[in-house]
């Protein structure tokens, strides 16, 4: 699989990526948090598991209040598994999108890996990776869902969140208008996700599409890929990979978007010739 290289310049810190903006990094994941005029916060995604600890100390150094609310991109384990010991610490709901409930809700588990993707070593070991069901209890909540698929949150003033399926049935990213900022989850990354132990030491500025081993509807992908590189943003922060910002970060999504089967699709899920 190819990549879409990005400048060295335009990759930025986890910290102070945009205005209210602060991230941390955990192996090869990132959590975000993001500040309010009001002076509350909001936690997006929630790591790896035995991550509560290291997420706590950085919510209190960098904001040093519970947040307002927990807003999952998607359950899979790598961004859900602190969720539920946070939510319980802290007293606050966790959000996420409708289709998403069945596997945050002990109800379902996500389909079996392609551990075939290629692209390195994640790929091999996916099998082994959790997949569920993880059950979030009484804490879990649904996000509104409003027309095509855009949710709304009152403890997200500004904020747009959009339906972006394809890695997950019920994956959601963050865009808000004001600057063109987005928070992608997994729709896609920038470092290459088949073997994120290694991008976690190198961080190599390139743009791929969504982990290929655990990407459910390659179409659907696609399709959300071209929605938010509709959308320009200027600045990119992703699950997996540095943020990006700056005037090549909208053209690179653009290509991304335009070259998606040829860079993301693994070979054993591209239509026959």
């Amino acid at each position: 699989m190819d990549a879409i290289n990005i400048p060295e310049a335009q990759v930025v810190p986890l910290e102070h990526m945009a205005q209210g903006i602060e991230g941390l990094r955990i192996v090869f994941v990132n959590v975000f948090g993001i500040s309010h005029a009001d002076g509350s916060w909001t936690l997006v995604d929630c790591g790896l598991p035995l991550s509560a600890p290291l997420i706590r100390k950085w919510a209190e150094r960098h904001f040093g209040t519970a947040p307002n609310a927990i807003v999952l991109t998607h359950g899979h384990f790598d961004h859900v598994s602190a969720a539920g010991e946070l939510a319980e610490h802290w007293d606050r709901p966790i959000y996420a999108h409708p289709l998403e409930q069945p596997y945050l809700n002990g109800t379902k588990e996500y389909a079996a890996p392609n551990f075939s993707a290629g692209g390195g070593m994640m790929s091999l070991l996916s099998p082994l990776l959790p997949r569920g069901p993880v059950n979030l209890g009484s804490r879990l909540r649904e996000l509104a869902v409003f027309a095509e698929g855009e949710s709304t949150l009152a403890e997200m003033p500004g904020w747009q969140i959009k339906h972006t399926p394809g890695h997950t049935p019920g994956h959601v990213s963050l865009f808000r208008p004001d600057d063109r900022t987005l928070l992608a989850g997994d729709a896609f990354c920038t470092t290459k996700p088949e073997s994120f132990f290694a991008a976690a030491i190198k961080q190599e500025p390139e743009l791929h599409g969504p982990p290929a081993y655990f990407t459910s509807d390659w179409n659907q992908a696609r399709r959300s890929v071209q929605l938010l590189a509709g959308l320009g943003p200027q600045t990119l922060a992703p699950g997996h990979g540095q943020p990006v910002s700056g005037s090549r970060a909208a053209a690179s999504l653009r290509e991304l978007a335009a070259r998606f089967e040829e860079i993301a699709v693994p070979d054993n899920r591209k239509p026959a010739a």
